[in-house]
């Protein structure tokens, strides 16, 4: 009896072992991506779709995508309204200009501040960037994509194209997603960070 009861507990721990799949992702940033996603807690995953979910397909990363940019502030910037794939209109202020070189070409982008995050702690250096590339409705969601960056203390701000993630709106309607504006347009395509979602 004792040796039955034994293996019952053994094929129990065996077939628990085997539920839990390995988070995939090349990078830390992948992984933990992934981790979120498979959150019931955090995931922006409708149910049904997080019940089969695997992992998020990314671009294999490429240093080449992190940049170095020059920073310009500009501090006379007032605050404005920003459309959304809703009604909702967040407040965000433009904080600078990054430039950077990316595949031998010059690209400006603006960069911003969301007014609301600011009063959360640990967030008062936060910025974001949106942007659309030449992947955008092809290999990457067509609305464009946002990376977060971090107010350095000189005026220049390390830019990771490997983060570059999808507005949470891709995965869920009831999300609402700032729009990235048109002058937030980088050239050349922009082979990094999440992929288009294929829901299928």
């Amino acid at each position: 009896m004792k040796k039955i009861i034994f293996f019952l507990v053994l094929v129990s721990i065996m077939s628990c072992k085997q539920d839990k799949q390995p988070l995939l992702g090349d990078t830390e940033w992948q992984r933990e991506m992934n981790a979120n996603f498979k959150d019931a807690t955090k995931s922006p995953l409708k149910a049904k779709d997080r019940k089969h979910f695997k992992g998020l397909d990314f671009f294999t990363f490429d240093s080449t995508f992190v940049v170095a940019a020059t920073l310009t502030r500009t501090p006379e910037e007032k605050p404005f309204k920003m459309k959304t794939t809703t009604d909702r209109l967040p407040e965000y202020v433009k904080y600078g200009v990054v430039e950077f070189q990316l595949k031998g070409k010059t690209h400006q982008l603006n960069i911003y501040q969301d007014i609301d995050l600011l009063k959360e702690k640990g967030q008062e250096d936060y910025l974001f960037l949106p942007f659309l590339d030449n992947t955008n409705g092809d290999t990457s969601y067509g609305g464009g994509r946002y990376v977060e960056c971090r107010i350095p203390e000189g005026n220049t701000i390390v830019i990771d194209f490997n983060t570059a993630y999808n507005p949470y709106c891709v995965y869920n309607e009831k999300y609402s997603c700032p729009i990235v504006p048109r002058q937030n347009y980088v050239s050349v395509e922009v082979k990094a960070g999440v992929k288009a979602f294929d829901k299928n």
